[in-house]
């Protein structure tokens, strides 16, 4: 299905040059900075939802109260998700949809010529969490990087094997809220005063070229961006996250926004932002974390 929601361009069959990758510009992501499984307590306490919104679905501003709760300090990475498939032999909807007979069965895209300009969207059967950029593909040396194309079944699946679940809206506006550099500007998980990236998000007029100047033109490896002041990486930016906060029955709320957000196009690299999407949507730019509940005993493994 294509991404109407996200009001991304049109989907389409036809194949585009080149995946998401990682630019030269950027060095190598700090080995110290990532602990994989990590979880960060966060008290019980309140927040102003939808503040300084932006767009008209993130009004009205209210402010409300959380109960306290753990967040994954990180995205969930495909050597967890890989964990996870290992010990269980789940198999994701958009590996059933690559066997599937359907020609609209598929998982969406994001493609750029050669030269890396002109992205567009391509729903592509056969792009699954194992092979991100269809068949043939690998996350060999992604270890570390979000899984995508993971659809809110697939993360539910997930969160429910490592003890945790999906934060609710409330939950993940609430951690990114309190963690932002600088609680006055909404923007500064995104960016600094000087305007230099503190997150993973597109530099430059999309779709057209991407600058590239936080080092990445696709999915960043799990916290190479510093943790934001509750200890958190990568709220903002890197890829969307599932929460499990319906819109309706069809749809649930996605937040943070992506590798793909960019000032002229949707600027959701903020706490604020919220997005609609289809239970059953997985692509290349939508992840997912987890949390576990402020009295749920961790298992007894780290996963």
């Amino acid at each position: 299905m294509c991404a109407a929601s996200l009001a991304l361009p049109a989907c389409t069959g036809q194949p585009a040059a080149q995946p998401d990758q990682q630019t030269a510009t950027r060095p190598g992501c700090p080995a110290d900075a990532f602990e994989p499984g990590r979880f960060i307590p966060l008290p019980a306490g309140s927040f102003l939802k939808g503040a300084d919104p932006l767009y008209p679905e993130e009004s009205p501003s209210m402010r409300l109260s959380v109960s306290g709760f753990a967040i994954q300090s990180h995205e969930v990475t495909n050597d967890q998700f890989a964990a996870f498939v290992q010990a269980t032999g789940y198999i994701t909807e958009a590996e059933t949809a690559a066997t599937s007979d359907d020609p609209a069965a598929g998982s969406a895209l994001f493609l750029r010529d050669a030269d890396g300009r002109n992205g567009r969207w391509v729903l592509r059967k056969g792009a699954t969490w194992r092979e991100p950029e269809g068949k043939g593909s690998s996350i060999a040396g992604k270890g570390r990087h979000p899984v995508v194309h993971v659809t809110l079944a697939d993360a539910r699946a997930y969160a429910k094997w490592a003890g945790g679940r999906l934060p609710t809206e409330e939950e993940w506006e609430y951690a990114a809220s309190t963690g932002l550099p600088d609680p006055a500007n909404r923007f500064s998980g995104a960016v600094d005063d000087s305007g230099t990236p503190r997150a993973n998000h597109w530099q430059g007029v999309f779709p057209v070229v991407d600058e590239g100047k936080d080092g990445f033109s696709g999915t960043a490896p799990a916290a190479c961006f510093p943790a934001d002041r509750n200890g958190v990486h990568d709220l903002i930016g890197n890829v969307w996250e599932w929460t499990d906060s319906p819109v309706d029955e069809a749809r649930m709320i996605i937040k943070g926004g992506s590798w793909l957000c960019a000032a002229n196009f949707c600027a959701r690299y903020r706490p604020a932002a919220r997005q609609p999407q289809e239970n059953d949507f997985s692509s290349n730019h939508i992840g997912f974390r987890i949390i576990r509940d402020a009295a749920a005993p961790a298992p007894g493994t780290a996963r």
